[in-house]
């Protein structure tokens, strides 16, 4: 039953990670069940069998189409309650990892706030529309450009970076999450892109903080002030987890 408890939470908070190049998708728009035979209801509802067949295809295309990713570099996400360091899986998400790494060297997340948590599950940012004081819109903003799935074996243990989406599993834009509990019934439904190797007990203090809890929105929302790239160092590196 926690599973699908876990299902029901994952249609509110990830359906609302509009598609970078469709400014008219938000949360609302995302009206599937959840179902007790498949975490992936919200998806496979809202898509006929073609488009999930051309979203298949699109996505193994992507995932032959791996770019040349620095394996030894590591972010290091400042925020108002102490600094997250991140370690990447360029062999299994390379488009992620240089989606994010660009971003981040952009400044793009400069200012953004942890817009949703979820005590027991995870805390969610990446949202350019936190910027604002149009609380409305947060949840729904992206950088323009989406980037297509990269579903891999990397389980969704606790310290796990991941991709935040709509229904269509090549939405992916800006968004991301950090799993706080072990969540498995997100793999291979979500891109997990990356590694927390310092810092969780600041994704802590964000998950736990007070929010109101008809949208999980913190009432203080933790802010990341910038986000350096740096040479990992020894004991950040590592196989990808499995």
């Amino acid at each position: 039953m926690r599973h699908y408890c876990y299902a029901a939470l994952i249609v509110m908070l990830f359906g609302c990670a509009q598609e970078a190049q469709n400014s008219t998708s938000t949360q609302s728009d995302t009206t599937a069940t959840t179902s007790t035979t498949s975490t992936t209801a919200a998806t496979t509802q809202t898509q006929s069998a073609a488009q999930t067949s051309a979203s298949t295809a699109t996505a193994k295309k992507s995932s032959e189409e791996k770019p040349m990713a620095n394996t030894d570099q590591v972010a290091v996400l400042h925020t108002t309650e102490g600094d997250i360091t991140i370690r990447f899986f360029p062999d299994v998400a390379p488009n992620h990892v240089k989606n994010f790494l660009d971003l981040a060297q952009q400044g793009f997340y400069n200012g953004t706030k942890f817009h949703r948590v979820i005590p027991g599950f995870m805390v969610q940012g990446g949202d350019p529309n936190t910027k604002t004081d149009n609380t409305s819109s947060w949840g729904t903003g992206g950088s323009g450009k989406n980037v297509n799935a990269e579903f891999s074996t990397v389980s969704h243990k606790r310290g796990i970076v991941s991709m935040a989406r709509s229904s269509d599993p090549n939405s992916a834009s800006s968004q991301f999450f950090i799993v706080v509990k072990d969540s498995p019934f997100l793999d291979r439904q979500y891109t997990a892109f990356g590694q927390v190797t310092k810092g969780m007990d600041v994704a802590d203090k964000i998950v736990n903080a007070p929010r109101d809890q008809s949208n999980d929105r913190p009432y203080k929302p933790v802010a990341i002030t910038s986000i350096a790239i740096r040479a990992a160092n020894p004991d950040e590196k590592g196989p990808t987890p499995k």
